[in-house]
């Protein structure tokens, strides 16, 4: 699928000048945000929401000259916790940092991952945003009300794709509204992705009846006309896609959203951790990831260091609340 914000791999800028060398006000090197040879790990395939939050990020990074060069790579596998576990390998690496959300909250439960996030440093959180549900451009199901009428008749012949593993969002979302349309969610047929990007084929490719991924994710398919949204999983309606109604105005009990963060490997020196914070808040403050969250659909949730710390915690202890009560 097209990134609407791929990563641009940046030269560094030779300026050969008479005396010393000059700082610009939005220098890396006087905000204190440069980390030669920074490493973004996307613990899932090109195209999904880790991917694209990553490249973004990297690339507003670069363009608002806090730091140069940073190279992101994807390393998919078991929900993201093939990722993790490197990430956590890494030990006192302060030059590599993983894009991250709930999904790898959900990942590491049902994988029974031997690695968590409570074995990483975390950095930020940096955006939350809802899930939209969609079919491909020929399907049938034109408004929620006609896909969930299909779905309760045979739950199982109608299968849902996510880009997440069991215990995910994309996974949660669906659940929950099966529950609140009277579906026991244990008769849910979910098939589960690495990443929106997988999904996105199998969507277009009538392999699954209906998707459920990050706004950000399909807006531009959405956009196109490749893709139908008939709902968003949130509180209120989405500015992107005002056309699509909230699950809650649709007559179900939803309200769902996803976040995204930076983690980075256990072991860092103090140093080393407030480099990256601070990195992360200097993108925050920025112009270009102002734009950037605008442009994707993403709500604003930035969280740092300790205080995020605390919410991976909480949200692990939710992720296993949830499964338990829709009997997971």
């Amino acid at each position: 699928m097209r990134l609407r914000t791929p990563l641009a791999l940046l030269g560094a800028a030779v300026l050969v000048l008479v005396g010393p060398p000059l700082l610009t006000a939005g220098s890396g090197a006087e905000t204190g945000t440069q980390i030669p040879g920074l490493r973004f790990m996307v613990p899932n395939t090109p195209g999904g929401g880790y991917d694209i939050t990553a490249r973004t990020a990297a690339k507003n990074a670069e363009d608002a000259g806090l730091t140069h060069n940073i190279e992101v790579f994807n390393l998919p596998g078991a929900g993201g916790t093939v990722g993790l576990s490197r990430l956590v390998s890494e030990h006192g690496n302060g030059k590599l940092a993983m894009s991250m959300g709930l999904g790898v909250v959900g990942a590491v439960r049902s994988n029974d991952a031997p690695k968590t996030l409570a074995d990483t440093t975390p950095i930020a959180r940096l955006t939350e945003e809802q899930d939209v549900v969609v079919v491909a451009k020929d399907s049938p199901y034109r408004t929620i009300d006609e896909l969930i009428g299909a779905w309760k008749k045979n739950p199982g012949k109608l299968p849902v794709g996510g880009g997440s593993s069991p215990g995910g969002p994309d996974h949660l979302a669906p659940m929950l509204m099966a529950q609140a349309a009277g579906i026991a969610p244990k008769r849910v047929n979910y098939i589960p992705f690495d990443g929106g990007g997988e999904l996105l084929a199998s969507i277009l490719g009538n392999k699954v009846a209906f998707g459920v991924s990050g706004v950000g994710e399909y807006l531009d398919q959405i956009k196109a006309g490749e893709l139908r949204v008939l709902a968003v999983t949130g509180p209120e309606r989405v500015d992107e896609l005002k056309d699509a109604p909230t699950l809650k105005e649709s007559g179900y009990d939803v309200n769902f959203t996803n976040w995204r963060g930076i983690v980075a490997p256990p072991g860092l020196t103090d140093a080393e951790r407030d480099k990256l914070v601070r990195l992360v808040e200097k993108l925050h403050e920025s112009d270009e990831w102002q734009k950037s969250l605008r442009q994707n659909g993403w709500d604003d949730a930035f969280l740092t260091g300790d205080r995020f710390g605390a919410f991976l915690d909480a949200q692990d202890k939710r992720v296993v609340s949830v499964l338990k009560e829709l009997g997971l």
